[in-house]
């Protein structure tokens, strides 16, 4: 049973996803948490010692995903 779900779109330059990327990377590095903010609503959560990560790359005619999903 799903509790919470938070999907957002951006169109951002890429050094701006570079930026962002980093900070979830500088968060995961250093504290045992991730902070989301979302509509004024800042979620806090816990990241154990151990993720689950998901790579996953799409190249098609119409275009390229990269997809990057963490579990735990």
């Amino acid at each position: 049973m799903e509790l919470l779900e938070i999907e957002s779109k951006q169109r951002l330059r890429r050094e701006e996803v570079a930026e962002q990327l980093r900070a979830l990377a500088d968060m995961l590095a250093r504290h045992n948490d991730v902070e989301y903010e979302r509509g004024g609503v800042r979620f806090k959560l816990a990241v154990p010692d151990e993720v689950d990560l998901k790579l996953e790359l799409e190249v098609e005619d119409d275009g390229t995903e990269l997809e990057i999903e963490l579990r735990w």
